[in-house]
């Protein structure tokens, strides 16, 4: 079964931007006013979280990109970052990054709620800062 444009687009607006889906879901409480942006080395795929195959350069920390409109573009069912999204440059270690993820926390676990894979993939050694360009993107299907 698939979802319609509409839906695939509220679904995204809602996750990224934290727009209220009309008479189906609103954000209540203390919503998160971001979502956190980890590198990974392998698909961390549909059961990990966001600690699964994460990048371990020095240096390395997670990026918080506003739930906003000016933190992500959402359009026909797909987001993407609405500015580069550019990480610690690497102090020591190397990686190869194959796959970025979107998730809840700053650090640790945390709950992976996206992820879509990094082409061309990143090589990172000491001196590279890693970066996710506005064509990394997500597709609700």
């Amino acid at each position: 079964m698939s979802k319609s444009d509409a839906m695939e687009t509220a679904l995204l607006k809602l996750v990224f931007q934290a727009v209220s889906w009309s008479n189906v879901a609103r954000t209540a409480g203390t919503p998160i006013t971001s979502v956190q942006v980890s590198l990974h080395t392998a698909d961390p795929t549909e059961a990990g979280t966001q600690a699964s195959s994460e990048a371990a350069y020095g240096a390395y920390v997670r990026k918080a990109v506003a739930r906003t409109a000016t933190g992500w573009t959402v359009a026909a069912g797909v987001a993407s970052p609405a500015a580069n999204i550019s990480f610690a440059e690497a102090t020591s270690g190397t990686a190869t990054i194959t796959h970025f993820g979107i998730g809840t926390a700053a650090s640790g676990a945390g709950e992976l709620m996206y992820s879509g894979t990094v082409t061309p993939n990143i090589a990172v050694a000491s001196g590279v800062t890693p970066i996710l360009t506005t064509a990394s993107t997500i597709t609700e299907s």
